[in-house]
């Protein structure tokens, strides 16, 4: 079996890169990225040189490209992983992630479609979206996956659309086609523009940690491990043309979270109790803000038995302690430097 992963150099996607080659042995697992900023090969230095694993730097936008990369190598499946998720950048630079989440999403099922027309049995094409497709929540209420969308950012907007492209070519081509909506991912290796990484560095460096609005803003928190481990069972057991919600089972006012990190890391840096709290700074909140978002995830759990190992506290703890011990990446990342690793340890495709 050949699968295409695309975006696996990201944060989900490296964990997920790492899940396929565990789970399935005998596959040949192609990990396609266009290594942009939050795409960085150091994430996998310890499989780059597993016989089945393959690297291949593209775009998923360039149509000439993939449908001559479907045609040379065959695809049995495709997870499509590929995306620009920062809803910040979705709101200053809008048509930037139009392009990739739809076009791009709409080139690959194109190649998919091409590559094998009407004999598609025993082929999959898995796309991950996000809760956050669904909008938001009150104070009450869950997720399902059969909530309808209504998308609050370009982000979501851009996301929402690629859902609604995937289920038509199910739908109209008969395309074997699963959708997995998850909630927000932590864990490690997560590029240090969303909270958690954010704040962890900047607890270290002793810099202010930005607080939107009043911080209470609701979040269901899903260890990204747990969630590539969700993705593989997903791929083998899960049903053609179905969604399933992927959610942890916690939910977290910003605020809350906030101090619950800076606890943690105030203990494992040995700084008294209190001191990173006194970082926290509230600033002015960002327009179309959603105030809940919260999943339910019992069809996962029922149908494929599918839960969370850790608690979120737990999760948070190893968290912590891989960037703490991994400062040269971090370093790396934040400086930029990570970005000229690839050149001098691949040789690819262009």
């Amino acid at each position: 079996m050949k699968i295409l992963i695309t975006g696996g150099a990201g944060f989900i996607g490296c964990h997920v890169v790492r899940e396929f080659l565990q789970q399935f042995p005998s596959a040949q697992i192609y990990n396609l990225d266009k290594l942009t900023y939050a795409g960085n090969l150091e994430n996998l230095r310890d499989v780059e040189h597993h016989p089945n694993y393959h690297f291949i730097k593209g775009d998923i936008c360039d149509e000439v490209f993939i449908n001559e990369l479907f045609e040379e190598v065959r695809f049995d499946a495709v997870i499509h992983l590929a995306a620009e998720s920062h809803v910040d950048r979705s709101i200053t630079d809008p048509l930037a992630f139009a392009k990739t989440n739809i076009l791009g999403t709409m080139v690959l099922l194109n190649a998919f479609k091409n590559s094998w027309k009407d004999n598609s049995e025993g082929k999959r094409f898995y796309h991950i979206s996000t809760d956050e497709v669904y909008g938001t929540l009150g104070e009450t209420g869950l997720f399902t996956e059969t909530t309808s969308y209504a998308p609050n950012s370009p982000y979501s907007a851009s996301k929402a659309s690629s859902d609604h492209f995937v289920r038509a070519y199910g739908e109209t081509y008969g395309l074997p086609v699963v959708i997995s909506n998850c909630s927000n991912n932590y864990g490690q290796h997560q590029f240090p523009e969303k909270l958690i990484p954010l704040f962890i560095n900047n607890i270290i460096e002793n810099k202010p940690l930005p607080v939107y609005g009043d911080g209470n803003y609701t979040r269901d928190w899903l260890y990204v491990v747990d969630h590539a481990k969700a993705i593989a069972l997903i791929f083998k057991e899960g049903k053609n043309k179905e969604t399933y919600n992927i959610g942890g089972f916690n939910e977290w006012k910003n605020i809350d979270l906030v101090k619950e990190l800076c606890q943690q890391m105030d203990e494992k840096l040995g700084r008294p109790k209190g001191t990173s709290e006194k970082l926290i700074t509230f600033v002015k909140d960002r327009p179309g803000h959603d105030l809940r978002y919260a999943i339910d995830a019992s069809k996962i759990n029922k149908e494929l038995g599918w839960k969370p190992s850790v608690t979120f506290e737990e999760g948070l703890s190893i968290t912590i302690d891989w960037y703490l011990n991994n400062k040269d990446w971090l370093r790396n990342v934040t400086s930029g430097e990570y970005q000229n690793y690839y050149a001098s340890t691949y040789k690819f495709r262009t």
